[in-house]
């Protein structure tokens, strides 16, 4: 799982609804959507003064860009001072939880909280909040350490709070 350049992407369900928020992985991501990102970067960081000439070098119309600048977004520039909770489906086997600590010790991330389900079927869940004191690419290696680790099913980044 890649956070940066990772998108949230947050859906409507109707108007008198409450919005909702998926996170999703990139490669999941419409390319519009994408060049969407690509054309804020582009005004954002001043590399282009207008919004067609942001569309222009993205490849995307303006209505295209009109109509999803407001639903999607990256979803952190730098996570530095942030809280990340991640939730890890393991495998109910002995040293998978001590492994997965100490990924997160290698990537100096500081625990704040733990919760491990009871086993069912043999999986377990496990929800850990971090303090995230490091860049987004230190961040995304932790992620990736953790995906790769054996036990482990499935992860999720379900919140972060900025600090």
């Amino acid at each position: 799982m890649i956070i940066y350049p990772s998108l949230a992407y947050k859906c409507p369900r109707e108007k008198n609804m409450a919005t909702e928020y998926y996170v999703i992985r990139k490669r999941a991501v419409p390319e519009v959507l994408l060049k969407v990102v690509q054309a804020d970067r582009l005004l954002k960081s001043g590399a282009v003064s207008t919004v067609q000439e942001a569309v222009d070098r993205a490849g995307i119309s303006r209505s295209s860009y009109y109509k999803f600048k407001n639903d999607i977004e990256e979803f952190h520039d730098s996570v530095a001072g942030t809280t990340v909770t991640l939730s890890l489906d393991i495998n109910d086997e002995t040293g998978i939880l001590s492994d997965i600590l100490k990924v997160i010790a290698r990537s100096h991330a500081n625990i704040l909280t733990i919760h491990q389900s009871i086993p069912v079927s043999g999986v377990a869940n496990v929800s850990i909040s971090l303090q995230v004191e490091q860049d987004a690419v230190g961040l995304r290696q932790m992620i990736n350490d953790l995906e790769e680790l054996q036990g482990v099913r499935k992860l999720r980044i379900t919140g972060r709070q900025d600090t």
